[in-house]
């Protein structure tokens, strides 16, 4: 496996590990709390949560060249239930790091089409729609964390990466979500 392809594999792991801690808090919100109007760039947790899975899917259908496009938003229903939201959540992240996990170094330059709708049609490199994707998730997930200040739960760890000194803190998170291999 090339050093790209290894990076995205873990980086993929990352996000998973992080959208479990995220959701996890989430999941432990008071009645009420989940779709209540805050501050954020969307009006509340349960919008910017549905927010990332929406693009989730979008540009997991560009790498995985489905031919959805921009019809992913059309179609997309958004989750009112914090715990079903969690489990379509964690089956993209299943799904990107299944991706990620057969990537090679040829498909890290190779190209495939995001469909913008009116905009156009646009080939895009698989790594930097990878970056793009991430970067996209921590982006909002930090916003959800900085609402979640206001809330009766207390935000998440989500700055980490698999660092050797974490590993032993956070051993039965990553068993539980099967990333013991990252070790």
């Amino acid at each position: 496996m090339s050093a790209q392809a290894a990076l995205m594999r873990r980086i993929a792991r990352n996000n998973r590990w992080s959208n479990d801690r995220l959701y996890r808090a989430v999941l432990a919100l008071q009645p009420g709390e989940f779709s209540v109007e805050r501050t954020g760039f969307f009006p509340s947790i349960a919008e910017t949560l549905n927010h990332i899975l929406a693009i989730d899917l979008y540009y997991l259908d560009a790498l995985l060249e489905g031919g959805v496009g921009p019809a992913v938003f059309y179609d997309f229903k958004s989750f009112d239930d914090p715990a079903a939201l969690a489990d379509a959540q964690t089956a993209e992240d299943v799904r990107l790091m299944a991706f990620c996990d057969a990537l090679c170094e040829e498909d890290m330059d190779r190209r495939v089409v995001t469909d913008r709708g009116e905009a156009g049609r646009f080939p895009e490199r698989i790594n930097d729609l990878l970056i793009h994707l991430f970067l996209h998730q921590v982006h909002h997930r930090g916003q959800v964390h900085a609402m979640l200040s206001g809330t009766s739960v207390r935000p998440p760890q989500l700055d980490e990466f698999f660092l050797d000194f974490d590993v032993p803190l956070r051993r039965e998170e990553m068993t539980r979500l099967q990333l013991d291999d990252e070790r």
